[in-house]
């Protein structure tokens, strides 16, 4: 599948869809955020839409339209490590629609709770991402449901008005990191960039126990990595989409890794500077910028809390180790 950037009347046009059901999230430069960094800092609060994170604008976009172009369809199908279901899950419920979706073995308990309370037909395969996406498209084939990827222009879309939101409000952001999962997210930035004539830098971040991304942008064309980390299930990819991968090629400035004790150290920070609660892939792009924060001296930088999906006694863990966090309570979470 390849597709063209939406234009600023598309991506308007889907965040209209989008605030049919929810609220702009806000945007907030926190003091101790800035004193840690050593510049001023703009968190996009995307832990707080109704789902805990921001993939729920993708999905309320993607049926949405998938309802007015195929109105007979009653199942969809769709695989995920948890936001991506969520957000598929709480907008089928809203078109009176079956959601399937395929989880790793070991996913996180309280995303899988929280799929299932919204009526999400939960089914438990592989050990990866990449074995549930390859089990979910056997359903959709086996049982005729309609399969929702991890990537779609309407998904794109939807993303993008968090992106249309924190560039409203500081239209003079220097550089955005932004978490690489399977790429809705950072490719939503780039659209947002393109289709309002914007300077900023885009800086994607990906697990270092995860490197696909990294690796295929570096080469130029697609790697597949081993997946480890234990912190940060959002950016748990093997194979990159190849969509993404392009549009990342194409508009992405750099790509950075963060380990999963920055990412642990990044919650940490969020919390006790914010009080707002960060998962592993919720936490990535403030990790990345601590870790160069000596080149931002001077610059004004947008870090999205992109989700606050995580289990309480992975939290409790990392969070309550308030020294340095060291390699047995990664190993722990």
């Amino acid at each position: 599948m390849s597709f063209c950037l939406p234009s600023i009347e598309q991506l308007t046009s889907a965040a209209e869809i989008v605030y049919q059901t929810m609220s702009a999230t806000p945007q907030y430069s926190w003091p101790l955020i800035n004193d840690a960094l050593g510049c001023e800092v703009w968190v996009k609060h995307e832990n707080h839409t109704p789902t805990g994170a921001f993939k729920v604008r993708g999905g309320l976009v993607y049926l949405h339209n998938l309802a007015q172009r195929a109105p007979d369809i009653q199942h969809v199908v769709s695989a995920t490590r948890g936001n991506h279901g969520l957000s598929v899950g709480f907008a089928a419920q809203r078109h009176g629609k079956t959601a399937h979706i395929v989880v790793p073995q070991g996913n996180g308990v309280e995303k899988n709770h929280a799929m299932c309370a919204l009526g999400v037909d939960l089914i438990e395969y592989g050990r990866e991402f990449q074995d549930s996406r390859e089990y979910a498209l056997q359903l959709a084939q086996k049982n005729d449901w309609h399969m929702i990827p991890s990537m779609h222009p309407d998904l794109l879309a939807g993303v993008a008005s968090y992106w249309l939101e924190l560039f409203a409000a500081q239209p003079d952001l220097d550089v955005v990191f932004v978490p690489i999962g399977q790429g809705s997210g950072i490719c939503a930035a780039a659209a947002v960039k393109r289709a309002l004539g914007l300077n900023v830098r885009i800086v994607g971040v990906v697990s270092a126990h995860a490197l696909a991304y990294k690796k295929s942008f570096e080469a130029g064309y697609k790697i597949e990595m081993p997946v480890s980390t234990r912190v940060a299930d959002g950016l748990a990819c093997r194979t990159p989409d190849d969509v993404s991968l392009a549009i990342i090629l194409s508009m992405v400035d750099s790509v950075l890794a963060v380990t999963d004790a920055d990412v642990a150290a990044a919650m940490k920070l969020l919390f006790v500077a914010t009080h707002n609660v960060a998962e592993g892939a919720g936490a990535a792009a403030l990790a990345a910028a601590v870790q160069v924060k000596s080149s931002l001296k001077g610059l004004k930088v947008g870090v999205p809390l992109c989700g606050g999906n995580v289990d309480a006694t992975q939290f409790a863990r990392i969070i309550g180790t308030w020294n340095n966090v060291d390699s047995e309570i990664v190993a722990a979470a």
